[in-house]
């Protein structure tokens, strides 16, 4: 199980848009998602595709900066180097985190969290299903459902799972979908794509933010997003964190 970093900051996206909340990244994803057009350049000088936290996704090039994780008060301790409100957000993040859901720390960690009143928020490409029955810590949590589409240049049968979404949706605390989108994908009718995802969990709020890992690739994708949200009904998503500190990390 690896670290890639801790920070405080503000959530940039989804239904708690701008709520203080501690974020954990964790390495290593089941996806690359190539198609976002996302480069960052590795410590061995390779410069690597992916999204735009692809440091937390490619475990060939980046790995040597991860943190081995072998005890769960090593997540826990992270909180007291943080002047924090009580029981403040956290948010779970990637890579994608679920990729641990089975793991003995993790549980204990997550379930450390809910004790002390945390509200916890899975940021997860909902392609991996978690049980709910032998880990109930996990109906105490939140899903946001990043489900990946087209434009991410990843196989439908991989990253649109619909038993995974409906599992998520429905036996969670709270659920919703959030979806990347660009100006391109938006001409192409990625609206019939997102509908088809819909009819998996139909009664989930969906979010959608334009796709970019910089202030200027978000505000390019912005204004026809916004456009699609006026027509189709969901709500858009600003991504305060890359409008705010550009392409800073741990943020």
């Amino acid at each position: 199980m690896y670290l890639v970093e801790h920070f405080y900051s503000i959530q940039g996206e989804g239904k708690y848009v701008g709520t203080p909340s501690l974020f954990f990244r964790f390495g290593g994803c089941n996806m690359k998602c190539e198609g976002f057009g996302c480069k960052e350049k590795a410590p061995d000088g390779v410069e690597v595709l992916g999204c735009d936290t692809v440091y937390a996704v490619n475990k060939e090039h980046f790995m040597k900066n991860w943190i081995p994780i072998t005890k769960a008060n090593e997540l826990l301790n992270i909180l007291s180097l943080y002047e924090l409100p009580d029981a403040v957000d956290i948010v779970l993040t990637g890579g994608e985190p679920l990729i641990y859901a089975n793991d003995v720390i993790f549980i204990e960690f997550l379930e450390a969290l809910v004790a002390n009143g945390h509200r916890i928020t899975f940021e997860t490409n909902a392609s991996l299903d978690v049980d709910f029955e032998k880990y109930p810590v996990y109906k105490e949590c939140v899903f946001a459902l990043s489900v990946k589409l087209e434009n991410s240049k990843e196989p439908l049968t991989k990253r649109v799972r619909g038993d995974v979404i409906y599992s998520l949706s429905t036996n969670s605390k709270d659920a919703f979908f959030k979806f990347s989108i660009d100006a391109q994908s938006i001409n192409l009718g990625l609206e019939e794509e997102v509908e088809s995802i819909l009819l998996h969990s139909p009664k989930t709020v969906v979010y959608c933010m334009p796709i970019g890992g910089s202030k200027a690739e978000v505000e390019k994708n912005t204004e026809p997003l916004i456009e699609f949200c006026k027509e189709k009904g969901y709500n858009f998503s600003d991504r305060l964190h890359i409008r705010i500190w550009d392409e800073n990390k741990g943020v």
